[in-house]
Protein backbone atom coordinates (compact mmCIF):
# COMPACT_ATOMS: atom_id res chain seq x y z
CA UNK A 1 0.00 0.00 0.00
CA UNK A 2 1.47 3.81 -0.75
CA UNK A 3 2.15 5.48 2.23
CA UNK A 4 -0.21 8.90 2.34
CA UNK A 5 1.92 11.61 1.16
CA UNK A 6 3.69 14.07 3.23
CA UNK A 7 2.95 18.20 3.05
CA UNK A 8 5.44 20.25 3.89
CA UNK A 9 3.16 21.84 6.46
CA UNK A 10 0.37 20.80 8.46
CA UNK A 11 -1.11 23.97 10.52
CA UNK A 12 -1.07 22.87 14.63
CA UNK A 13 -4.07 23.21 16.17
CA UNK A 14 -4.01 22.77 20.04
CA UNK A 15 -7.18 21.20 20.21
CA UNK A 16 -8.73 24.38 22.63
CA UNK A 17 -8.69 26.89 20.06
CA UNK A 18 -12.65 26.06 19.10
CA UNK A 19 -13.50 26.78 22.95
CA UNK A 20 -11.25 30.05 22.75
CA UNK A 21 -13.16 31.41 19.60
CA UNK A 22 -17.06 30.28 21.65
CA UNK A 23 -15.53 32.36 24.15
CA UNK A 24 -14.93 35.22 22.02
CA UNK A 25 -17.81 35.10 20.67
CA UNK A 26 -20.21 34.66 23.93
CA UNK A 27 -18.01 37.98 25.59
CA UNK A 28 -19.97 39.70 22.64
CA UNK A 29 -17.08 41.72 21.37
CA UNK A 30 -15.41 40.47 17.96
CA UNK A 31 -13.71 43.53 16.73
CA UNK A 32 -10.37 44.37 17.71
CA UNK A 33 -8.93 45.05 21.63
CA UNK A 34 -11.03 42.60 23.40
CA UNK A 35 -10.15 40.13 26.34
CA UNK A 36 -8.65 37.78 24.41
CA UNK A 37 -6.63 40.57 22.24
CA UNK A 38 -5.19 41.70 25.72
CA UNK A 39 -4.32 38.61 26.97
CA UNK A 40 -2.00 37.97 23.80
CA UNK A 41 -0.56 41.24 24.58
CA UNK A 42 0.02 41.06 28.13
CA UNK A 43 1.42 37.64 27.36
CA UNK A 44 4.02 39.02 24.03
CA UNK A 45 5.44 41.85 26.84
CA UNK A 46 6.51 39.32 29.45
CA UNK A 47 7.82 36.88 26.92
CA UNK A 48 10.01 39.52 24.63
CA UNK A 49 10.24 41.91 27.26
CA UNK A 50 9.32 44.55 25.21
CA UNK A 51 7.25 48.16 26.36
CA UNK A 52 4.53 47.49 23.86
CA UNK A 53 3.30 44.51 22.19
CA UNK A 54 0.20 45.69 19.55
CA UNK A 55 -1.53 42.67 17.53
CA UNK A 56 -1.73 42.96 13.57
CA UNK A 57 -3.87 41.79 11.03
CA UNK A 58 -0.36 40.33 9.41
CA UNK A 59 3.49 40.31 9.96
CA UNK A 60 3.20 42.70 6.61
CA UNK A 61 1.09 45.11 8.50
CA UNK A 62 3.24 44.96 11.56
CA UNK A 63 6.19 45.61 9.05
CA UNK A 64 3.94 48.40 7.55
CA UNK A 65 3.44 49.97 11.16
CA UNK A 66 6.89 49.77 11.64
CA UNK A 67 7.76 51.69 8.38
CA UNK A 68 5.13 54.24 9.41
CA UNK A 69 6.48 55.13 12.92
CA UNK A 70 9.96 55.12 11.62
CA UNK A 71 9.09 58.24 9.51
CA UNK A 72 10.26 56.84 6.37
CA UNK A 73 9.93 58.71 3.28
CA UNK A 74 10.72 59.35 -0.14
CA UNK A 75 14.34 59.83 -0.60
CA UNK A 76 14.86 57.53 2.37
CA UNK A 77 17.00 54.05 2.23
CA UNK A 78 16.55 50.89 4.00
CA UNK A 79 19.20 48.22 4.26
CA UNK A 80 18.14 45.13 4.14
CA UNK A 81 18.77 41.72 3.07
CA UNK A 82 17.07 40.74 -0.90
CA UNK A 83 16.63 36.90 0.31
CA UNK A 84 13.71 37.71 2.67
CA UNK A 85 9.61 37.32 1.68
CA UNK A 86 8.82 40.47 -0.50
CA UNK A 87 6.84 42.08 2.85
CA UNK A 88 10.11 43.28 4.01
CA UNK A 89 10.81 45.34 1.29
CA UNK A 90 7.40 46.60 0.20
CA UNK A 91 6.20 48.18 3.35
CA UNK A 92 9.32 50.29 2.83
CA UNK A 93 8.72 51.09 -0.89
CA UNK A 94 4.88 52.22 0.43
CA UNK A 95 6.49 54.66 2.44
CA UNK A 96 8.71 56.18 -1.15
CA UNK A 97 11.83 55.19 0.27
CA UNK A 98 14.42 52.85 -1.71
CA UNK A 99 15.60 49.06 0.04
CA UNK A 100 19.29 48.92 -0.67
CA UNK A 101 19.66 45.28 -0.71
CA UNK A 102 23.05 43.71 0.75
CA UNK A 103 24.18 40.33 0.84
CA UNK A 104 24.06 37.65 3.17
CA UNK A 105 26.64 35.43 5.27
CA UNK A 106 27.23 32.06 3.59
CA UNK A 107 27.06 29.93 7.40
CA UNK A 108 23.34 31.59 8.81
CA UNK A 109 22.07 33.31 5.62
CA UNK A 110 21.31 35.98 7.04
CA UNK A 111 22.51 39.41 6.59
CA UNK A 112 26.20 39.87 6.50
CA UNK A 113 26.95 42.51 9.13
CA UNK A 114 30.23 42.88 7.66
CA UNK A 115 28.86 45.01 4.54
CA UNK A 116 26.27 47.08 6.16
CA UNK A 117 28.74 50.11 6.53
CA UNK A 118 30.09 50.16 3.02
CA UNK A 119 26.24 50.13 2.18
CA UNK A 120 25.29 53.28 4.37
CA UNK A 121 24.88 56.93 2.79
CA UNK A 122 23.45 60.13 4.24
CA UNK A 123 20.35 58.91 3.42
CA UNK A 124 20.06 55.96 4.71
CA UNK A 125 17.06 56.13 7.76
CA UNK A 126 16.99 52.08 8.69
CA UNK A 127 18.97 48.52 8.79
CA UNK A 128 16.35 45.62 8.77
CA UNK A 129 17.85 42.65 9.49
CA UNK A 130 15.96 39.50 8.78
CA UNK A 131 16.55 36.45 11.17
CA UNK A 132 16.07 33.27 8.70
CA UNK A 133 15.13 30.33 10.06
CA UNK A 134 14.54 31.38 13.72
CA UNK A 135 18.64 31.81 13.61
CA UNK A 136 19.58 35.05 14.68
CA UNK A 137 21.89 38.11 13.14
CA UNK A 138 25.07 39.20 14.51
CA UNK A 139 23.15 41.65 16.10
CA UNK A 140 25.57 43.37 18.55
CA UNK A 141 27.14 44.37 15.37
CA UNK A 142 24.28 45.65 13.14
CA UNK A 143 23.41 47.93 16.70
CA UNK A 144 26.95 48.88 16.81
CA UNK A 145 27.21 50.13 12.91
CA UNK A 146 23.34 51.64 12.69
CA UNK A 147 23.96 53.39 16.27
CA UNK A 148 26.93 54.41 15.53
CA UNK A 149 25.48 56.18 11.85
CA UNK A 150 22.02 57.12 13.38
CA UNK A 151 20.10 54.58 11.69
CA UNK A 152 17.54 52.84 12.89
CA UNK A 153 17.52 48.82 13.12
CA UNK A 154 13.65 47.42 12.37
CA UNK A 155 13.92 43.35 12.95
CA UNK A 156 11.80 41.41 10.76
CA UNK A 157 11.63 38.29 13.47
CA UNK A 158 8.62 37.12 11.33
CA UNK A 159 10.67 33.68 11.99
CA UNK A 160 11.59 34.02 15.01
CA UNK A 161 8.83 33.59 18.16
CA UNK A 162 11.05 31.76 21.51
CA UNK A 163 14.39 32.19 19.51
CA UNK A 164 16.29 34.06 21.22
CA UNK A 165 20.17 35.56 20.14
CA UNK A 166 23.09 35.86 23.68
CA UNK A 167 19.75 35.15 25.45
CA UNK A 168 17.59 38.17 24.29
CA UNK A 169 14.22 37.56 22.50
CA UNK A 170 15.09 37.86 18.73
CA UNK A 171 12.62 40.92 17.96
CA UNK A 172 13.81 42.88 21.22
CA UNK A 173 16.70 44.04 20.46
CA UNK A 174 16.41 46.68 17.75
CA UNK A 175 14.38 49.68 18.21
CA UNK A 176 11.39 48.18 16.46
CA UNK A 177 10.42 44.33 15.72
CA UNK A 178 8.12 42.29 14.32
CA UNK A 179 6.74 38.64 14.34
CA UNK A 180 4.30 36.69 12.09
CA UNK A 181 1.77 34.47 13.04
CA UNK A 182 1.05 33.17 9.56
CA UNK A 183 0.07 29.55 9.06
CA UNK A 184 2.98 28.52 8.27
CA UNK A 185 4.63 29.91 11.57
CA UNK A 186 5.54 28.08 14.87
CA UNK A 187 2.60 29.61 16.27
CA UNK A 188 -0.14 30.91 14.34
CA UNK A 189 -3.58 31.97 14.01
CA UNK A 190 -3.93 31.55 10.54
CA UNK A 191 -2.88 35.52 9.31
CA UNK A 192 -1.68 37.58 12.38
CA UNK A 193 1.57 39.44 13.67
CA UNK A 194 2.69 41.86 16.46
CA UNK A 195 4.72 44.89 16.22
CA UNK A 196 7.44 45.13 19.24
CA UNK A 197 8.39 48.53 20.79
CA UNK A 198 11.29 49.10 23.18
CA UNK A 199 11.49 52.46 23.66
CA UNK A 200 8.11 53.83 26.16
CA UNK A 201 8.97 57.07 23.83
CA UNK A 202 7.28 55.63 21.01
CA UNK A 203 4.56 54.16 22.14
CA UNK A 204 1.94 56.66 22.51
CA UNK A 205 2.55 57.83 18.43
CA UNK A 206 2.65 53.65 17.87
CA UNK A 207 -0.81 53.43 19.68
CA UNK A 208 -2.41 56.48 17.69
CA UNK A 209 -0.66 54.84 14.34
CA UNK A 210 -2.25 51.13 15.17
CA UNK A 211 -5.90 52.55 15.77
CA UNK A 212 -6.21 54.42 12.43
CA UNK A 213 -4.04 57.54 13.06
CA UNK A 214 -6.50 58.23 16.16
CA UNK A 215 -6.07 58.78 19.99
CA UNK A 216 -8.94 56.08 21.07
CA UNK A 217 -6.43 53.95 23.28
CA UNK A 218 -6.12 56.73 25.19
CA UNK A 219 -9.60 57.70 25.34
CA UNK A 220 -10.37 53.97 26.42
CA UNK A 221 -8.05 54.37 29.56
CA UNK A 222 -10.20 57.63 30.06
CA UNK A 223 -7.62 60.40 29.81
CA UNK A 224 -9.64 61.70 27.01
CA UNK A 225 -13.24 62.36 27.05
CA UNK A 226 -13.35 62.02 22.75
CA UNK A 227 -11.24 60.59 20.31
CA UNK A 228 -9.97 62.05 16.98
CA UNK A 229 -8.02 62.09 14.20
CA UNK A 230 -4.52 63.16 15.05
CA UNK A 231 -1.94 61.39 12.87
CA UNK A 232 -1.16 59.11 10.19
CA UNK A 233 -2.48 55.10 10.62
CA UNK A 234 -4.79 52.56 9.54
CA UNK A 235 -6.64 49.39 10.52
CA UNK A 236 -3.75 47.03 11.81
CA UNK A 237 -5.35 44.95 14.53
CA UNK A 238 -6.99 41.86 13.76
CA UNK A 239 -10.46 40.68 15.16
CA UNK A 240 -11.34 38.83 18.41
CA UNK A 241 -11.66 35.63 16.82
CA UNK A 242 -7.84 35.72 15.63
CA UNK A 243 -6.75 36.51 18.51
CA UNK A 244 -8.44 34.15 20.96
CA UNK A 245 -6.83 31.50 18.29
CA UNK A 246 -3.83 33.29 18.79
CA UNK A 247 -3.80 32.82 22.82
CA UNK A 248 -4.19 29.24 22.59
CA UNK A 249 -1.32 28.95 20.68
CA UNK A 250 0.77 31.14 22.67
CA UNK A 251 0.17 29.73 25.88
CA UNK A 252 1.12 25.83 23.71
CA UNK A 253 4.22 27.66 22.39
CA UNK A 254 6.99 26.35 24.70
CA UNK A 255 5.41 22.48 23.78
CA UNK A 256 5.58 23.66 20.53
CA UNK A 257 8.69 25.04 20.26
CA UNK A 258 10.39 21.70 22.03
CA UNK A 259 8.58 19.51 19.31
CA UNK A 260 9.11 21.29 16.42
CA UNK A 261 13.20 20.85 17.70
CA UNK A 262 12.72 17.32 18.44
CA UNK A 263 11.84 16.83 14.47
CA UNK A 264 14.52 19.53 13.37
CA UNK A 265 17.46 17.44 15.61
CA UNK A 266 16.39 13.84 13.88
CA UNK A 267 16.70 15.78 10.29
CA UNK A 268 20.40 17.24 11.73
CA UNK A 269 21.50 14.21 12.69
CA UNK A 270 20.29 11.47 9.82
CA UNK A 271 21.91 14.40 7.49
CA UNK A 272 25.26 14.35 9.15
CA UNK A 273 26.06 11.71 6.57
CA UNK A 274 25.32 12.88 3.93
CA UNK A 275 27.14 16.24 4.83
CA UNK A 276 29.95 14.72 5.39
CA UNK A 277 29.94 12.93 2.07
CA UNK A 278 29.63 16.41 0.35
CA UNK A 279 26.42 16.02 -1.21
CA UNK A 280 24.55 18.51 0.77
CA UNK A 281 25.37 20.62 3.68
CA UNK A 282 23.38 21.41 6.81
CA UNK A 283 21.99 24.26 8.24
CA UNK A 284 24.75 26.35 10.85
CA UNK A 285 23.78 27.89 14.06
CA UNK A 286 26.32 29.65 16.00
CA UNK A 287 26.58 28.10 19.74
CA UNK A 288 25.48 31.85 21.20
CA UNK A 289 22.02 31.13 19.28
CA UNK A 290 18.99 29.47 20.21
CA UNK A 291 16.48 28.73 17.44
CA UNK A 292 13.15 26.44 17.86
CA UNK A 293 13.23 24.55 14.93
CA UNK A 294 11.33 26.96 12.62
CA UNK A 295 12.89 25.57 9.43
CA UNK A 296 15.00 22.47 7.99
CA UNK A 297 16.78 23.06 5.03
CA UNK A 298 19.79 21.49 3.09
CA UNK A 299 22.09 23.44 0.49
CA UNK A 300 22.13 21.29 -2.32
CA UNK A 301 25.26 21.34 -5.38
CA UNK A 302 23.26 23.83 -7.68
CA UNK A 303 20.08 25.15 -9.23
CA UNK A 304 19.88 21.83 -11.16
CA UNK A 305 20.31 19.96 -8.06
CA UNK A 306 17.71 21.27 -6.03
CA UNK A 307 15.15 21.38 -8.68
CA UNK A 308 15.95 17.37 -9.19
CA UNK A 309 16.09 16.89 -5.46
CA UNK A 310 12.43 18.67 -5.02
CA UNK A 311 11.53 16.77 -7.90
CA UNK A 312 12.51 13.50 -7.19
CA UNK A 313 10.87 13.87 -3.37
CA UNK A 314 7.45 14.42 -4.87
CA UNK A 315 6.98 11.54 -7.10
CA UNK A 316 8.22 10.03 -3.81
CA UNK A 317 4.85 11.33 -1.93
CA UNK A 318 7.43 14.08 0.11
CA UNK A 319 6.26 17.78 -0.92
CA UNK A 320 9.65 19.79 0.25
CA UNK A 321 10.22 23.17 -1.28
CA UNK A 322 12.36 25.84 -2.48
CA UNK A 323 12.21 29.38 -0.80
CA UNK A 324 12.33 33.31 -1.44
CA UNK A 325 13.87 34.52 -5.06
CA UNK A 326 15.84 37.35 -4.42
CA UNK A 327 14.29 40.61 -4.26
CA UNK A 328 17.06 42.20 -5.72
CA UNK A 329 16.79 40.17 -9.16
CA UNK A 330 12.89 40.65 -9.40
CA UNK A 331 10.95 43.12 -11.66
CA UNK A 332 10.05 45.32 -8.70
CA UNK A 333 13.30 45.19 -6.65
CA UNK A 334 14.41 46.30 -9.47
CA UNK A 335 12.38 49.03 -9.98
CA UNK A 336 11.78 50.21 -6.63
CA UNK A 337 15.63 49.13 -4.95
CA UNK A 338 19.40 49.04 -5.70
CA UNK A 339 21.82 46.33 -5.34
CA UNK A 340 24.82 47.04 -3.17
CA UNK A 341 27.68 44.48 -4.20
CA UNK A 342 26.62 41.58 -6.48
CA UNK A 343 24.93 39.45 -3.88
CA UNK A 344 26.45 36.06 -5.28
CA UNK A 345 25.75 34.39 -1.65
CA UNK A 346 21.94 35.19 -1.89
CA UNK A 347 21.94 33.86 -5.62
CA UNK A 348 23.62 30.87 -4.74
CA UNK A 349 21.41 30.34 -1.79
CA UNK A 350 18.09 30.70 -3.31
CA UNK A 351 19.64 28.51 -6.25
CA UNK A 352 20.39 25.59 -3.82
CA UNK A 353 17.92 25.46 -1.29
CA UNK A 354 15.88 23.01 -0.19
CA UNK A 355 13.64 23.01 2.36
CA UNK A 356 12.36 19.97 4.29
CA UNK A 357 8.62 18.98 5.86
CA UNK A 358 8.51 20.10 9.41
CA UNK A 359 5.60 20.76 11.48
CA UNK A 360 4.13 19.01 14.94
CA UNK A 361 2.84 15.73 14.37
CA UNK A 362 5.05 14.51 12.13
CA UNK A 363 6.40 10.52 13.52
CA UNK A 364 9.92 8.97 13.17
CA UNK A 365 8.63 7.27 10.90
CA UNK A 366 8.16 10.44 8.44
CA UNK A 367 11.21 11.80 9.01
CA UNK A 368 12.91 8.80 8.41
CA UNK A 369 10.95 8.31 5.01
CA UNK A 370 12.05 12.35 4.02
CA UNK A 371 15.57 11.46 4.95
CA UNK A 372 15.63 8.05 3.08
CA UNK A 373 13.88 10.05 -0.19
CA UNK A 374 16.43 12.79 -0.17
CA UNK A 375 19.18 10.22 0.26
CA UNK A 376 17.80 7.83 -2.68
CA UNK A 377 17.14 11.21 -4.94
CA UNK A 378 20.88 12.21 -4.34
CA UNK A 379 22.19 8.74 -4.70
CA UNK A 380 20.63 8.78 -8.34
CA UNK A 381 21.75 11.94 -9.52
CA UNK A 382 24.85 10.89 -8.34
CA UNK A 383 24.81 8.05 -10.38
CA UNK A 384 23.40 9.67 -13.26
CA UNK A 385 26.69 11.93 -13.73
CA UNK A 386 29.28 8.71 -13.25
CA UNK A 387 27.78 7.07 -16.28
Amino acid sequence: MTPEPIPFNRPYATGAELAAIREAIDNGHLSAGGPFTRRCTAWLERQMGCTKALLTHSGTGALELAALLANVGPGDEVIMPSFTFVSTANAFVLRGAVPVFVDIRSDTLNLDETLIEDAITPRTKAVVPVHYAGVGCEMHAVMDVAGRHGALVIEDASHSLRATYRGRPLGSIGDLGILSFHETKNVHCGEGGVLLVRDPAWVGRAEVAHEKGTDRSRFLRGEVDKYTWSDLGSSYAPSEVNAAYLWVQLEASERISRERMQIWRRYHEALAPLEARGVLRRPTVPKDRQHQGHIYYVLVESLEARNALIGGLERRGVNAVFHYVPLHSSPAGQRYGRAHGDLRVTQSASDRLVRLPLWVGMTETDVERVVEAVSDVLEEAAASLAI
